[in-house]
């Protein structure tokens, strides 16, 4: 193990909560240390197309953006944080543009300099975009800025392996170099997750590789509380092609008039809510799921081809193209789609402040639970929230920030006695079925039954894993693994306790919703080794 390294500020993630609290971060005078799974830019960020959103016309306001997302959530809202995330949006969409993100604009004369769209929950059009890769521009103008940035150390190819949490305070992590096969130690005044979410928990996804929920899951261990995990939101509309891996169709294409069809042609969407196309995520995405579990069908039809060829060109330039790659013109013919899962509104429990439940240790972006989301996301709020709070993190650690504690002795990471698996084929054959279970019992229809045999599954697995995750020839495989099964089984024991279908968590045996809403919190067992069980 090499010699510890220190910074003021650790940062685990780098996609825009974790790149937005670096940079808030140096330029307030702390040393700053980023730690990128892969490379920097191989983030949930970069395949963000929709946008942000933000109130900018003068139409607007501040309070018809907070309704639209109470009323996504509900019931599940904490109103003062929804109240802060809308009303510095403003102000955080300024930093962006200081930081070089280049938003796509309209002519001269306009009520917005911006071209703001809309999207499904939305009641006007806030959404902030570039072209239809907004995500990745975002991550390049991060990134750029982040790189020139002084004071900041970015180290790719590092995957954390658990957080350093001596009497309940973080003060940095275990690190695997991917490369070299090492694992570091990383020291840290105060320590951040932004790790993003789990989605490559289901079997199909519209995220990248890198999201196996490791934040959570290190999190758990160190002791922090989690929440309303079993909010899983379910894309409606993704790429449906054999030949294709899960491509997100933006939301912005229902915003701008693509109609849902089935098989024969005909739309649906006004049997099931009367914004049709622009009902919240949750609904749409049960709406296809219901469709096709009657008709038997593998897709629906997203159709745009009403509207005229060249906006569409010139609106979604990288999905057409996309598109036309496997021999889908979305301008002659619908896109056959499919729901696939997409965002996690549960996560590691923050205050305003993004202050988990253990010191010295900070949530930001979809690995935090703040209580914007409540039970379903509003379309294009997630960038915004990842902006607001790595401000509020930033803030509030810079406040606070204290020496490493005197009686705090570093040690080597510990293994503990598990041994490596001589067969690659149980790794790969775990994988397969902690995702294929996810997907077919906590998916977007649920019963108590499904829960149940999935639970008693789910831990099965997770003690064979114990049996082998790692010994010397530590691999990042086998740490994903063992922290998608313990965030499946986290997801589990969420969805058993919510006694209700309310937003993204449908149970069939249980349709009703509560009077009063709770939130779903799971607090870890004090001792350490039972965490770790």
């Amino acid at each position: 193990m090499k010699r510890p390294s220190a910074s003021d500020v650790l940062v685990i993630g780098s996609g825009i909560a974790g790149l937005a609290t670096a940079l808030k971060a140096a330029e307030h005078g702390l040393s700053v240390t980023v730690l990128a799974k892969c490379g920097v830019e191989e983030t949930n960020t970069s395949r963000a197309q929709g946008g942000i959103a933000s109130v900018l016309d003068a139409e607007d306001s501040f309070i018809s953006h907070i309704h639209d997302t109470l009323t996504a959530g509900a019931g599940l809202c904490r109103t003062e944080v929804v109240e802060a995330v809308v009303q510095e949006g403003p102000e955080r969409i300024a930093d962006l543009v200081r930081w070089g993100v280049r938003f796509t604009r309209v002519g001269k004369g306009r009520r917005s300099p911006y071209d703001l769209t809309r999207e499904g929950g939305h009641s006007a059009r806030r959404i902030l975009h570039s072209s239809d890769l907004t995500g990745a521009e975002i991550q390049r103008a991060l990134t750029a800025r982040l790189k020139a940035s002084r004071g900041v150390k970015l180290l790719e190819w590092r995957q954390a392996v658990d957080l350093i949490a001596p009497r309940g305070q973080v003060l940095g992590a275990y690190v695997l170099d991917t490369a070299a096969g090492a694992v570091e130690t990383h020291l840290a005044k105060a320590t951040v997750l932004a790790t993003g979410g789990w989605s490559k928990v289901y079997l199909y996804t519209t995220n990248p590789d890198v999201a196996t929920g490791d934040g959570l899951a290190m999190a758990w261990r160190a002791g922090a509380e989690v929440a309303n995990l079993e909010f899983c939101q379910f894309h409606p509309t993704c790429l449906y092609h054999h030949d294709a891996p899960r491509f997100l169709i933006s939301e912005a294409v229902r915003g701008e008039g693509g109609i849902l069809r089935d098989r024969r042609g005909k739309a649906f969407m006004a049997r099931f809510h009367p914004l049709k196309e622009l009902a919240p995520r949750d609904v749409v995405a049960r709406a296809i799921d219901s469709v096709l579990k009657s008709s038997g069908d593998d897709c629906v039809f997203l159709d745009v081809t009403h509207l005229p060829a060249a906006f569409v060109r010139r609106r979604f330039p990288h999905i057409h193209a996309t598109c036309m790659r496997y021999g889908v013109d979305m301008t002659r013919r619908p896109i056959p789609v499919v729901p696939a899962a997409h965002y996690q509104c549960g996560g590691v429990r923050v205050d305003l402040h993004a202050r988990t439940s253990l010191g010295r240790l900070y949530a930001v972006g979809e690995v935090a639970c703040t209580g914007l989301h409540g039970a379903n996301r509003l379309a294009s709020n997630s960038l915004l929230e990842a902006l607001v709070f790595a401000r509020r993190a930033e803030e509030s650690l810079r406040s606070g920030l204290a020496p490493l504690p005197k009686w705090f002795r570093p040690r080597r990471w510990d293994p503990g006695r598990a041994v490596e698996s001589d067969e690659g084929v149980v790794v790969t054959q775990n994988w397969d079925e902690v995702r294929r279970l996810m997907w077919n019992y906590v998916g977007i229809v649920r019963t108590d039954k499904r829960l149940k045999r999935a639970l008693d599954r789910i831990r099965m697995l997770r003690h064979e894993i114990r049996e082998y995750y790692w010994d010397f020839h530590l691999t990042g495989d086998l740490l994903e693994l063992r922290n998608l099964a313990l965030v499946a089984e986290l997801i589990v024991r969420c969805a058993r306790a919510r006694r209700e279908s309310r937003g993204l968590h449908f149970n069939i045996d249980c349709p009703a919703l509560q009077a009063r809403p709770v939130d779903t919190v799971l607090r870890p067992p004090k001792d350490p080794k039972a965490r770790r069980a």
